[in-house]
């Protein structure tokens, strides 16, 4: 008698919200949690954003600029090598405007500029053969507090915790420099395994019902590759609103829309 094999279960594919499309390029909000591409360092996954979106949208992507995979938000792909080199060049002379938000441990008193330098962090096996010895490269961060929360919860030593709801524009672009930047600062970002604090991460797990990275790529500004014209894609804040509503947040994306037209970096003193 012959046995059955059932046939292996297959993930659901997500479908992609689209932020913006044209003829040359397309902004998808990236679920967190999600590989922006295949990597031998996560073989066991199945779903990434950039296969996800080739298969939706029926043509070839490339991508330009990346995110973390705990990270949500604004990730742009262009649709022709042509123009990839060309948002790749705008990336690399620092032309792009980037605005993110995070949810920090502590209060978080007044804004700044932080210019704090970062050793290249090297992953253990694809960058076994580079060198160990490099000098730490420029790393700055603008930061500008937007909301706080207490909550009567003790954590630690403390009756209650304190978080703060930030808005960050990083000047560079260094591996992790958002996260390190805030954990240097002793404002660590909830949720953050690598450079975060566990006992603030269970806190929001077990109280508040989040389980990720709390930073959002909220705002990309660019020009256009090819027309020209100033373009603005921002993200929905998505599955973080209900949170921000149990905290006293706004959950308007107009809100935050208006918050980042009036950001400015002249008159930040250094953090």
């Amino acid at each position: 008698m012959s046995k059955v094999v059932p046939e292996p279960e297959l993930m659901p594919v997500p479908v992609l919200n689209i932020l913006y499309q044209d003829d040359y390029l397309v902004a998808i909000d990236k679920p967190a949690g999600m590989l922006v591409h295949r990597s031998f360092l996560d073989r066991h996954e199945t779903v990434f954003v950039m296969q996800t979106l080739r298969n939706q949208l029926g043509q070839h992507v490339f991508p330009v600029h990346r995110l973390d995979r705990p990270t949500s938000g604004v990730l742009l792909f262009a649709l022709s090598a042509d123009v990839a080199r060309v948002l790749t060049e705008q990336l690399t002379e620092q032309h792009w405007r980037k605005f993110y938000l995070a949810v920090c441990r502590g209060f978080v008193q007044q804004a700044g500029i932080l210019d704090y330098p970062l050793k290249e962090q090297l992953d253990k096996i694809a960058d076994k053969q580079a060198s160990q010895d490099k000098e730490k490269q420029e790393a700055v961060t603008a930061l500008w507090p937007l909301a706080q929360v207490e909550l009567p919860i003790a954590i630690g030593k403390y009756p209650v915790a304190r978080y703060s709801l930030v808005a960050l524009q990083p000047l560079t672009g260094r591996k992790h420099q958002l996260r390190r930047h805030l954990s240097h600062l002793r404002h660590p970002i909830v949720g953050d395994t690598t450079h975060g604090e566990g006992k603030h991460n269970r806190l929001f797990a077990e109280h508040l019902n989040s389980h990720r990275l709390l930073l959002i790529a909220k705002r990309l500004e660019l020009k256009h590759p090819v027309t020209g014209v100033d373009l603005v894609i921002e993200a929905p804040l998505g599955e973080v609103a209900e949170l921000f509503t149990t905290l006293g947040w706004s959950v308007a994306d107009s809100w935050y829309s208006q918050l980042f037209d009036q950001l400015e970096l002249t008159g930040l003193t250094q953090l």
